[in-house]
This record gives C-alpha cells, sequence and structure tokens, in this order.
C-alpha cells in the first residue's frame, strides 16, 4: 500500500482533531503569534501573547507600544529583539493598509516583515480554510526521516513532495497532525520508534537498527 496512505491513517488514529495549539481570539493575534512562534515553542508562545494582546488590545495600541515593553513580556520566547520590531511593524501595515484585518492574500502576507512561506501557510489554512501545508521543523524531520523527502530536501521542495503525498483535501489536517507527530512522538531526540506502526516503512527506524547492531 502506499507508504501516504498508510502514514495518512495512522495520523488519524493518534491525532484525529489535531488543531493549531496557538492560542488568538483576533485574525492579527494567529498571524503574530505564528511569527513568534520561530525557533520555540507553541507553548511558550502561548504563556506571552494573553499577557502582551491584553496590555495591548488593538492594533493601533501594539504599534505605538514602547518597544522595550514589547520585549520585556515576549523575552521568553527568544529572539524577542527582531520579533518585537516585527510585532510593531506588521501591527503598523495592517492597520494602515488593511484596514486592521489580515486579507487572504498570499503575495501580501509574504511582503510582511518576518513573514516566510511556513507562517503564511498556516495563517491561509486555519483562518481560511486554504489547502496548505506549512513545513516547520517537525513537519520536516518527520518527512526525512519517513523518506517521504530525501535528507537535503529544502523546506519548500518537502512541502511540494507532500503536497503530491496528501490529498488536497487534507492538506491542512496533515499538516497538524504532522506536527503533533513530531512534537510528541517522532520527536528530535529520543523518537518512540518502538512503539510506532511506521517503523516497517521507516528508513531511519532501519538505519537505527543497523548502527545497533554494528555497535554490538
Amino acid at each position: 500500500m502506499n507508504k501516504g496512505v498508510v502514514f495518512g491513517a495512522y495520523l488519524d488514529e493518534l491525532y484525529p482533531n489535531a488543531l493549531c495549539e496557538l492560542r488568538f481570539t483576533k485574525d492579527y493575534e494567529l498571524l503574530l503569534a505564528v511569527v513568534m512562534s520561530a525557533q520555540t515553542t507553541d507553548k511558550r508562545v502561548n504563556s506571552v501573547t494573553p499577557i502582551l494582546f491584553e496590555k495591548y488590545p488593538t492594533l493601533e495600541e501594539l504599534y505605538k507600544a514602547d518597544i522595550e515593553d514589547i520585549i520585556k513580556i515576549i523575552k521568553p520566547i527568544g529572539t524577542f529583539q527582531k520579533k518585537a520590531q516585527f510585532i510593531k511593524q506588521i501591527a503598523y501595515r495592517l492597520a494602515t493598509e488593511q484596514g486592521g484585518v489580515v486579507p487572504n492574500d498570499r503575495a501580501y502576507l509574504e511582503s510582511l516583515p518576518g513573514v516566510g512561506r511556513k507562517t503564511t501557510n498556516v495563517v491561509l489554512s486555519v483562518l481560511f480554510g486554504e489547502a496548505a501545508i506549512a513545513v516547520d521543523t517537525h513537519v520536516e524531520r518527520v518527512s526525512k526521516r519517513l523518506g517521504l523527502a530525501k535528507e537535503k530536501d529544502s523546506v519548500l521542495t518537502v512541502e511540494k513532495k507532500l503536497m503530491k503525498v496528501f490529498p488536497k483535501s487534507l492538506w491542512g489536517k496533515r499538516h497538524h497532525q504532522m506536527v503533533f507527530f513530531g512534537r510528541y512522538h517522532c520527536k528530535a531526540m529520543k523518537p518512540n520508534c518502538q512503539e510506532c506502526k511506521m517503523k516497517e516503512e521507516c528508513p531511519y527506524y532501519k538505519k537505527s537498527l543497523k548502527k545497533k547492531v554494528t555497535v554490538r
């Protein structure tokens, strides 16, 4: 059977209701949260966003805020100086160019500071239900371990390969499921290989077995 079909069924078994774990109540809060999530965890982002958005509940208040105060609030997430600048700049542009609304417009979103293809894919998928697969570190790692992509593939190449592996109607769902799979099951350190139903299909697992045999 096709590996993508088998993996998809396993993801449905493990995480049938996987959704974005970033907390937000407004469209721009999701966009800013995804920007802040770069090189950190959703859990850590969720620890600072309620404080930030409660203190500055509008885009205008955000872009007029003292950058040092924003830095103080978001310091736990790392690379906070750049992210504080991104927050103010994005807030200003959305408020002055889009009437305070996050548009369903890939080109515009990718023109915003700190917003790349991954962030745009998450926003388009979560806010607008657009078919998109966002490739973060979890999705990239899982894809390469399972042999759905090659080790040297770029993030964009991984995305394109996954778009061929899964039906378009499931791209958004599979993205969240693969994030969960990489975050809680196929972890960067000490993955749960022995318990994984994909191990017989997994080049990473087979390679790990060979290493153990060689060491012995």
